[in-house]
């Protein structure tokens, strides 16, 4: 079957490199699902995991927002923060939804719920790429 290289980077160096079949990722616009030969164009990801599917083996990347970019033979995804499955720290991530959820619950002036929601989504899409929940 055909493939389509795919690379996800971050500011930190590059986090995934393999040749897949299929990719399907959350974008601004809705959920998008991308084979060999897609037209070219770029889309903003929401925060969310990107799952890389190659015959019955399918592996999830914890992505946080950024960009992705289709070419016929290639797919690149620009993210702020990305991790594959094996390589979250679980106990950190139940912390951060922890700590998340306390500042949202606080109700305090001081406390900025659109950058705590945020990071609890962050933290929820993390625990559950470890799980396969997607």
């Amino acid at each position: 079957m055909k493939t389509v290289k795919v690379n996800v980077v971050t500011p930190d160096g590059p986090v995934y490199e393999a040749d897949v079949e299929m990719v399907s990722a959350r974008a601004q616009s809705g959920e998008l699902g991308i084979l060999p030969g897609h037209i070219p164009m770029v889309a903003p990801l929401q925060v969310g995991a990107v799952r890389l599917k190659n015959g019955s083996n399918t592996e999830l990347v914890a992505v946080s927002g950024g960009f992705l970019e289709v070419r016929p033979d290639q797919v690149t995804i620009l993210a702020q923060s990305a991790e594959t499955a094996e390589h979250i720290d679980i106990h950190r991530a139940q912390e951060a939804k922890r700590r998340a959820e306390e500042r949202l619950q606080a109700k305090q002036d001081q406390v900025d719920f659109k950058r705590a929601e945020l990071a609890l989504k962050r933290a929820i899409n993390r625990l559950n790429v470890t799980q396969n929940k997607y």
